[in-house]
């Protein structure tokens, strides 16, 4: 191994004159006693720049403002995740409690910004397209959050870079770079949460590049109120950045390692750091890199917690005892001893589903009984009476004890038994007068063998028989409390299990809703070697007349604050980790540096916003992380075989310094490599920031510090580069600006410039030219047109209802008329199109084509209603149609069929009220369902998924 001499290692400054061995990573290895100062290290303080790079700051930081808050106001209704994120802020101004997979922060600052404009929380954010205007929502105050935020990030890049020793004009082109970058631009202008995430990256990679410059200075600098500042700002802007989104844990992971790296060379310094000074420097770091952001970050739910008094839509992800800290949601103490007769309601242990119902509604199929359903609010249909298998002998009538008390109300008047472990019970419905049944027969929705379904049966006065028995099975593990509570029912301490007596089987539940006819609510079966934590269950509410107000008393306990917090953070985890399914506009990590898809945000009116980067700026800068491995990797080959390299000031310095970058690009995308959730372009962005800084210290290494390659000596060769590589990405960027901003283009400029399949947003979307938008009518203010699946499909022209799919003809004809189309059996669908102007005039064939180009045509569609014959001669609506057995049509005036004709001309649709064709109204009830359905879907589309309860919280996103 080659002998050195070690100036200073990666991660911290150390001279010797004594032999030492570099490392790989350019650190060096010496058994000698080395000092922590170094004479070519410089203090890069950003506090103290020059007046030509505070002018050159002051520049950039104005033009950034005049990109990222051009016309902010467009579009004027939802976009993509605003849908979450707004209505976010609408749920903590009226305080009702929702359950998002993202920290609060960013969504705390966006309301604050939303309530100080006026925002009341009225408006529910609720569809992809829908109007801020009318309800007078205060969106651009509210878009004004995040745009400040990406505005800021350009003047960090620019301090960022002046605080790694990079020149004015490297941190003017990176801080230009920065602001040109479209996929920054187009994120920052709307509410959602990555340009929060961005500004708070940046910032710690600011204050940490800061506090290295003041530790490589040596222990003469250290615990001085400069290092302290920075070693705080790291970890303050830490706790921001996971604040945000967890993602902030990479930007820990980064900082963690150069920190790790950074003590480990001063344990090796025995010449000027003592062990009681190591020691110091771990404390300091542990105080400001650990316990400030974990403060900083609890401190945020704190707040959250604060807000969100009230139950909402997310309450049901949170455990019983979390619920009763709202308002509204806390339980009145309770009697604790379960007994025969007692009125009970039931609760699922695992899934927080809520309380075993039964409503006097039938399950279509299977047994046709009565359903037994989940459901997460109280209601008296949730109430149930807990029967002993046998009825309670009535020793005042007959001593005999041959004479029961019949009925549910029996144990009412006797003393209370208490429901131990191991006995037989039925559940009584009070409401319905049924009980709580099993037996072979599939669920409706899971119809898988091991289970069975679970149903009311009986009737009042029916005493029930043998499926009703359920067998008490006390889960002693998870019972809390006394130790009663391990041996007998009691309300809320004791976790059991019920198991059919009959079949075996347990009655359980999951995360499976019913359909429509089950109101949406969960699936309850009986299942044969269920999973423990989905056949668990525990009494909430328990009363009984035989307990008087002297029966002992139990409640919920209190989790505090560290108890809701920390399972909310793993509810928040488990929801996470759920969001696996496929997304219309998802991607994999291998796509995004080289920029191969981007977002479908938003299309109305001919325009569309799609998120896109910058394709110059950002295969440049993956060019630049990719020419870093190589040197790398180069490096490593040439210090095995014993070449010198190390020994030279500029090699160590580019190897470390772009090194630290580079490193916080990699902890930024590779860990996206491991998840099996939802991915989107958008989570490449805090990498991105990192492949810029990486882009543009190469650039100053290359143009002002690295000799030899004739730059350095000719400083207009690389300010032309500059120049020239700046201005590229200005015309880049003016390319795709209409899909940044949602302005009018062409689809000729947008053809042009759809380099790759991937992209896949629709050219056909825009006017062949810019004056075929002034003939545009003033959009409605009720809502948006239809302008497809914003989040799931490409984005498509406004199409009509094919009236087709209306046809009614009469069963079993199939007689396709001369000259017409045959659909369907039985169907037979004519088509005529006419050109009418605004005053109903039939226009020809020369009149329309003289307009093409000039004016704009709506379609509408008329549907009429008719009898022909086969000659395809109307008949009269009074004229009889006989059909023989096969099918030949007969009748006075010969054989017909009725079928429809659709016109496209503007008309009131006759027999609309009706039915067509003679099908009552009613019928034709889930068709139309369906294509209200439709519509919506082609007006909003829909945002990346954040939550499964209530659709509240998609992005879905880490």
């Amino acid at each position: 191994m080659a002998v050195q001499t070690s100036t200073r290692p990666q991660g911290g400054s150390r001279t010797s004159s004594k032999t030492a061995v570099p490392s790989p990573n350019g650190a060096v290895s010496s058994k000698s006693t080395p000092s922590s100062s170094s004479s070519d290290i410089q203090d890069h303080n950003i506090l103290n720049l020059s007046s030509n790079a505070w002018q050159a700051l002051f520049g950039v930081t104005i033009l950034a403002f005049f990109v990222r808050l051009f016309r902010i106001y467009q579009p004027s209704s939802v976009v993509f995740d605003e849908v979450h994120f707004g209505g976010f802020a609408s749920k903590y101004i009226k305080g009702k409690f929702f359950m998002d997979v993202h920290p609060p922060l960013a969504k705390l600052l966006i309301t604050l910004a939303g309530w100080l404009a006026g925002f009341d929380g009225e408006f529910d954010f609720k569809d992809i397209g829908k109007d801020y205007v009318e309800p007078n929502v205060p969106y651009v105050a509210m878009r004004l959050l995040p745009a400040i935020c990406g505005v800021l990030a350009v003047p960090t890049m620019f301090l960022t870079l002046k605080a790694a020793g990079c020149k004015t004009t490297t941190a003017a082109f990176g801080a230009a770079l920065v602001t040109f970058e479209n996929g920054l631009v187009t994120q920052s202008r709307l509410i959602l949460l990555d340009s929060p995430l961005v500004i708070f990256t940046a910032l710690t990679a600011l204050s940490w590049t800061s506090f290295i410059n003041q530790h490589e200075l040596g222990q003469k600098a250290a615990f001085k109120p400069s290092w302290w500042f920075w070693l705080a700002a790291t970890g303050v802007t830490l706790g921001a950045t996971v604040s945000v989104k967890w993602v902030g844990l990479f930007t820990i992971a980064w900082v963690g390692s150069l920190t790790a790296l950074q003590l480990w060379v001063l344990l090796g310094d025995s010449k000027t750091v003592t062990t009681r000074l190591w020691f110091k420097h771990l404390f300091a770091r542990i105080f400001c890199l650990i316990v400030i952001p974990i403060t900083f970050y609890m401190a945020m739910f704190a707040i959250h917690f604060t807000c969100l008094v009230n139950p909402g839509d997310g309450d049901g992800f949170m455990s019983s005892e979390f619920q009763s800290t709202l308002n509204s949601k806390g339980m009145a103490d309770v009697p604790a001893d379960v007994a025969f007769g007692s009125r009970i309601s039931l609760r699922h242990h695992n899934t927080q589903g809520g309380y075993l119902h039964s409503h006097a509604h039938m399950y279509p199929e299977g047994s046709k009984q009565q359903q037994i359903t989940l459901y997460p609010h109280k209601d008296e249909n949730n109430v149930f009476i807990a029967e002993n298998q046998t009825q309670p002998i009535n020793w005042a009538q007959d001593p005999t004890g041959n004479t029961t008390i019949s009925g549910p109300l029996a144990w009412d008047s006797a003393s209370p038994e208490y429901i131990k472990d191991g006995a037989v019970i039925k559940l009584y419905h009070i409401v319905t007068d049924r009980r709580v049944h099993s037996h072979d027969v599939r669920p409706p929705i899971t119809e898988a063998e091991w289970q069975n379904e679970v149903s009311a049966y009986g009737y009042d006065g029916f005493e029930g028989d043998a499926n009703d028995l359920f067998r008490v099975e006390i889960i002693k593990s998870m019972s809390s409390g006394s130790r009663a509570a391990k041996e007998r029912l009691r309300t809320i301490e004791t976790k059991f299990k019920l198991v059919h007596l009959m079949t075996g089987c347990v009655l359980f539940s999951h995360k499976v809703k019913l359909p429509a006819w089950g109101f949406e609510q969960q699936e309850v079966t009986c299942a044969r070697g269920g999973t423990l934590p989905n056949s668990v269950w525990y009494v909430e509410s328990n009363a009984h007349p035989a307990l008087g107000p002297e029966a002992e008393k139990v409640n919920y306990r209190n989790p505090g604050f560290l108890g809701k917090f920390w399972e909310l953070q793993q509810v928040m985890w488990t929801t996470n980790a759920g969001l696996v399914e496929s997304h219309a506009w998802d991607s994999r990590p291998p796509s995004w540096p080289v920029l191969r898809r981007g977002i479908n945000f938003w299309g109305k009116d001919h325009r569309q916003i799609y998120l896109i980067g910058n394709p110059l700026i950002w295969l440049a800068s993956t060019a630049a992380v990719a020419l870093y491995i190589a040197f790398k990797g180069l490096a490593v080959l040439r210090w095995q075989r014993n070449c010198n390299d190390y020994s030279n000031m500029t090699f160590r310095r580019f190897d470390y310094e772009i090194g630290v970058s580079v490193l916080g690009w990699a902890f930024h995308y590779f860990p996206f490599f491991l998840m099996q959730r939802q991915l989107f372009l958008h989570h490449y962005f805090p990498a991105l920031f990192f492949a810029i800084l990486t882009l543009c210290q190469i650039y100053d290494f290359v143009t002002t510090r690295v000799a030899g390659l004739g730059v350095k000596e000719r400083p207009l060769i690389g300010w032309t580069g500059a120049v020239v590589f700046l201005a590229a990405s200005v015309a880049v960027f003016a390319l795709y600006a209409p899909l940044a901003y949602g302005n009018q283009w062409t689809k000729k400029e947008c053809e042009r410039v759809k380099i790759f399949d991937k992209w896949d947003w629709d050219c056909n979307n825009f006017f062949d030219s810019y004056a075929e938008y002034s003939l545009l009518p003033s959009a409605p203010a009720s809502g948006p047109a239809p302008t497809g699946q914003a989040a799931h499909a490409g984005p498509a022209a406004p199409v009509a209802e094919d009236p087709a799919k209306d046809i009614s003809v009469t069963p079993g004809l199939n007689l396709p008329l001369p000259g017409q189309v045959s659909g369907q059996p039985g169907q037979v669908v004519e088509q005529k199109i006419e050109y009418r102007d605004e005053n109903g005039v039939l226009l020809d064939e020369e009149q329309v084509k003289a307009l093409e180009g000039k004016v704009s045509f709506s379609t509408r569609y008329e549907t009429r209603t008719r009898l022909v014959d086969p000659d395809g001669n109307e008949i009269d609506e009074g004229v009889a149609v006989e059909v023989d057995g096969a099918g030949h049509v007969g009748g006075e005036g010969g054989a017909g069929v009725r079928g429809t004709l659709a016109e496209g001309v503007e008309s009131e649709t006759p027999a609309a009220d009706a039915g067509i064709g003679g099908t009552p109204k009613a019928n034709n009830a889930q068709a139309d369902l369906k294509k209200a359905a439709a519509l919506e879907n082609q007006a909003g589309g829909a945002a990346e998924p954040e939550a499964e309860a209530g659709k509240a919280t998609g992005r879905g996103e880490l």
